[in-house]
């Protein structure tokens, strides 16, 4: 039986880098969805609405990266739990209901972590956004031994603060991003660290206090290994790429786009292939 072809994407602003393509399509050839494409597309907040409400019947789903996670909310026919906590999403699943958001992150975020062994002791997110929230919920999850947030502005925390307190945890929030050494000396002794913050704005923070037994996971994964990853592995910590988190949150939007198990294996070896590919083009 030949299935109707279907589309899918990922969206964001910039999005030229996404390796999602590579997941996703790797997905469909692995489950022998013919005819299943999936492609990135540059769209900021104000073209979010828009673009959806263009969108045909052939349309199974769409990834959603920043600056995307918080408004996708407004845009869904519906919110998952999930999503509805956390204040934020990043999968956008349409089925003749309507389209339905999720928030896929999380699963990323928490099982990369317990791949790496990160313990239940305190923990430490870097930046206060639409990622930095699905890290709250994964280390609430984790069932984390308190958690510091490390921000530049604390005015700019509330939407973080509200996931705080929907998911029923506390996240102490510090205003400390711009001063390294008060910055390292939350870091210190933290049994994981999860760095939400863009390419190159948690450079300053290489030289912290790593220890052996922290984990951290820097969702920044091009170029790879970071600054900071490098300093923390360095000093023994034990690093996460951000390709892991984006590999294992893609492997449960593709069970919620296409209604079958993420095929991770053949997922992971496009994945790699992509990623040798595009360190042999610079």
């Amino acid at each position: 039986m030949t299935l109707p072809a279907r589309r899918a994407a990922v969206l964001g602003s910039p999005i030229a880098h996404s390796l999602s393509p590579a997941l996703h399509n790797a997905a469909y050839a692995a489950l022998g969805l013919d005819g299943w494409h999936y492609d990135r597309f540059e769209v900021d907040e104000a073209g979010l609405a828009g673009f959806v409400a263009g969108l045909g019947p052939e349309w199974a789903g769409l990834s959603l990266t920043m600056p995307l996670k918080r408004v996708l909310l407004d845009v869904a026919d519906h919110v998952a739990p999930g999503a509805a906590a956390i204040g934020a999403g990043n999968t956008l699943v349409f089925s003749p209901d309507g389209s339905s958001a999720h928030n896929t992150d999380v699963t990323g975020i928490a099982e990369s972590l317990r791949a790496a062994g990160a313990g239940s002791g305190r923990a430490v997110v870097l930046g206060a956004g639409g990622t930095a929230q699905a890290a709250l919920a994964a280390l609430h999850d984790l069932e984390a031994d308190g958690i510091d947030v490390l921000v530049r502005d604390a005015g700019r925390a509330d939407d973080l603060r509200e996931t705080a307190a929907r998911l029923g945890t506390e996240a102490r929030v510090h205003a400390v991003l711009t001063d390294p050494a008060a910055t390292a000396d939350l870091l210190d002794g933290a049994a994981a660290v999860v760095s939400t913050l863009p390419a190159g704005a948690a450079d300053a923070f290489a030289g912290a206090r790593w220890r052996p037994g922290t984990v951290l996971l820097d969702a920044v994964y091009a170029p790879w290994p970071t600054v900071v990853a490098g300093g923390a592995a360095a000093a023994g910590a034990t690093i996460v790429s951000g390709l892991e988190m984006l590999l294992r949150q893609a492997v449960a939007q593709v069970e919620l786009m296409t209604g079958r198990p993420g095929p991770e294996a053949a997922m992971r070896e496009a994945l790699d292939a992509a990623v040798l590919a595009r360190a042999g083009a610079h």
